[in-house]
């Protein structure tokens, strides 16, 4: 499949709608970076994608030109339902804009989101953004990265949901990711075993040269 968009991109065809069409969200994740450059915005208008098995690049790609598409709509209800499989790509500020239009995220598209998106968002705004859908949060607060974003917010402030949610920060404790460091190999730690045994050697090999020299 890859090869054969290849060829059809290097003959000159251009990725428009029927295109896109034939490709679907099976093989759009197959695309590369330049490929996806040269879609036209307004030919994700005709079709039905949803990148969010993709690279962070694709979908980074496409929810720029999926907001450019539904530009003109994004005043209408209509426009969330359009934009919400593109939601991958989609930064911080954008996810708090969508948080006053009472969109009821769905958590599984919260859990979708840009990890460092997510993890931006205040407990307010991913109020908002779920709305009628925030009693879900506390059946995926065990998943991974919604435990994550649940152990950045204080356990006071979730306790005022009344949803369950557990795992918060308590009152006078900081969580503290602690970088993971590479234990030492077992050829590195053979190496270092070498050199000790080595270096009484090497001593008395450098004083003998000291005291015949």
């Amino acid at each position: 499949a890859s090869a054969m968009i290849k060829r059809y991109v290097g003959l000159g065809n251009a990725l428009n709608a029927t295109a896109l069409d034939a490709i679907g969200t099976r093989y759009v994740c197959l695309l590369s970076a330049a490929e996806l450059n040269k879609i036209d915005p307004n030919s994700l208008k005709l079709v039905s994608l949803n990148p969010s098995a993709c690279s962070q690049t694709t979908k980074d790609i496409l929810y720029a030109k999926a907001k450019r598409a539904f530009s003109d709509q994004h005043n209408l209800p209509a426009y969330y339902e359009h934009i919400e499989p593109y939601l991958g790509g989609a930064p911080a500020a954008d996810l708090r804009a969508l948080s006053k239009d009472n969109v009821n995220m769905k958590v599984s598209t919260l859990a979708k989101l840009r990890r460092d998106a997510l993890m931006s968002l205040t407990l307010s705004d991913v109020q908002k953004l779920l709305g009628m859908n925030l009693r879900d949060l506390e059946k995926w607060q065990n998943k991974s990265p919604i435990r994550e974003w649940v152990q950045m917010q204080k356990q006071s402030e979730l306790d005022k949901l009344h949803i369950g949610l557990t795992g918060g920060t308590q009152e006078g404790y900081i969580n503290i990711v602690t970088p993971k460091f590479q234990p030492p190999s077992s050829a590195s730690l053979g190496a270092v075993a070498m050199t000790l045994h080595l270096l009484p050697a090497l001593l008395i090999s450098f004083l003998m040269t000291l005291v015949l020299s």
